[in-house]
């Protein structure tokens, strides 16, 4: 059998082989409790291949002047290691990421960038809806007033 033939071949029975792409976007609704817990809201959208999946994250969290708690944007690019099937309908995951971040508190705005780490499950409802349950910790760049913030979030997932 001549190279190209077998290379032929052996491109067909990986694609055959081949787990399909899986594809998912969450809105979620949480709380950001550093330094006092707070409402923070945002979009996940991410596709993944077996274990390894990928995301882009946005996350929006509230200011609260009288404590001193600072207004938070984050915009992440994550990585996720997932179960490549649901357990009793839950499929955990571990996530870690990097991204920019803004900073804002009454006047003082700070820009710089950041890393995440963290995990969740997404729990079966119904067809390709899913509850999403999700736990970070950001690491922020030391000019931050909270270099360590940790936001804890429930969202709805569709699997596509």
């Amino acid at each position: 059998m001549s190279r190209a033939r077998t290379a032929l071949l052996s491109a067909l029975i990986l694609l055959l082989l081949a787990a399909p792409a899986a594809a998912d976007a969450t809105l979620f609704l949480g709380v950001d409790m550093t330094p006092e817990p707070r409402k923070t809201q945002g979009f996940a959208v991410g596709a993944g291949l077996l274990l390894l999946g990928f995301e882009f994250e946005y996350a929006n969290t509230s200011e609260d002047v009288e404590t001193g708690a600072p207004a938070l944007k984050i915009y992440s690019g994550n990585v996720l290691i997932q179960t490549p099937f649901t357990i009793f309908g839950f499929q955990p995951y571990f996530t870690t990421g990097a991204g920019g971040y803004q900073e804002t508190l009454a006047a003082r705005e700070h820009i710089d960038f950041g890393f995440n780490t963290g995990g969740g499950v997404k729990v079966n409802l119904f067809g390709p809806v899913r509850l999403r349950v999700d736990y970070r910790a950001f690491r922020l760049t030391d000019d931050a007033l909270y270099p360590t913030a940790h936001r804890l979030y429930a969202g709805l997932n569709l699997k596509f």
